[in-house]
């Protein structure tokens, strides 16, 4: 294809941003697309910009002159504005909020959203913009990702598994539902509820849930050995409020992992119906209110009671929305 496509900012480590930017280059790559990572460099043809960059002065200047550039847009930052989380957070938050709202509004000739939910929240808090838009959700490696070699899974116990890339920066709310919802899966029956937290938890987390045996912090998990724990638990509950479209859920659904938790975000338009257990959050999300757990862990039991079906289809819902190679080939259309 011989297409050199620039990729702004450049993401590494831990988190979705991290993850997306590998998986676009190796895809891109096996298209036949060179990577750039200077907008300004000769032969670019176009430029994809995963959320924001700072990079503004040189995006300009390539607008100027013509190149194509699409933004990639999840949420926006928003819990800064309802728990105290540092004025240096704060002003960071703020400024990457401006930051996304210009490229959306002035510089993107078309717009990425991860799920129609990211689409109808951006219009929601900023103007629609007259550019074209389209919705990709995130795509994973199916052969990497997937529900074999099966494992033996425990029946003394129920493992619950929550995958972040970071509990903190004001999202601490989600690992306390997390907590809340195992407790009460033990309070409806469940002999022993597991909780495995991959992520880096923070100190102040591990003061406050260190006491607890059922929980098991791993820490960050390399992205080579998640498909294992995928594979040795018996539900993923999706802890991130307002998510757009984490990878983790669509990493647990390639894996055959049923994915239970709240109706926040994406997750209905992701799980569906017959995937995973998605319940009404119960209280005020927006004001970071405690979730009611209780409707959740009823449908949870349910789904236990009927696991392998639910696995099934889980596996059956990521073939049929989120392979990488499709995810890849909408990009391409909407960069060239």
């Amino acid at each position: 294809m011989n297409q050199k496509i620039c990729i702004l900012p450049d993401h590494r480590g831990v988190g979705g941003p991290a993850s997306f930017r590998e998986r676009i280059i190796s895809g891109l790559t096996r298209e036949g697309c060179l990577v750039a990572t200077n907008p300004l460099e000769a032969g670019v043809t176009a430029i994809l910009v995963i959320g924001g960059t700072r990079r503004i002065d040189q995006l300009w200047q390539a607008h100027r002159k013509g190149t194509r550039i699409v933004q990639r847009l999840n949420g926006m930052n928003w819990v800064h504005r309802r728990t105290p989380t540092g004025l240096r957070h704060y002003l960071r938050c703020e400024v990457n909020n401006w930051i996304l709202a210009t490229i959306r509004g002035n510089l993107a000739d078309h717009i990425v959203y991860q799920s129609a939910f990211t689409a109808d929240w951006w219009n929601s808090v900023y103007k629609k913009t007259t550019s074209p838009f389209s919705v990709i959700h995130n795509g994973v490696a199916l052969e990497q990702y997937s529900p074999t070699p099966k494992n033996t899974l425990p029946a003394d116990m129920i493992r619950l598994l929550v995958v972040e890339g970071r509990f903190g920066g004001g999202y601490e709310m989600g690992l306390e539902n997390a907590v809340q919802f195992s407790q009460a899966l033990m309070r409806k029956g469940i002999n022993k509820v597991l909780l495995i937290l991959a992520g880096d938890p923070g100190k102040s987390h591990l003061a406050k849930y260190g006491h607890l045996d059922w929980l098991d912090s791993k820490g960050i998990v390399a992205r080579k050995d998640l498909p294992a724990l995928y594979r040795s638990a018996h539900l993923l509950f999706s802890s991130d409020i307002r998510a757009s479209c984490p990878n983790s859920v669509i990493e647990a659904l390639a894996c055959g992992l049923p994915v239970v938790g709240y109706d926040t975000g994406a997750l209905q338009e992701l799980v569906g119906a017959e995937a995973g257990a998605i319940q009404p959050y119960g209280g005020d999300f927006s004001k970071l209110q405690p979730a009611n757990p209780e409707p959740l862990a009823e449908s949870a039991l349910h789904l236990l009671s009927v696991r392998d079906r639910f696995s099934t289809n889980a596996r059956r819902r990521a073939e049929k929305l989120f392979d990488l190679d499709t995810m890849v080939r909408r990009y391409l259309e909407a960069l060239l």
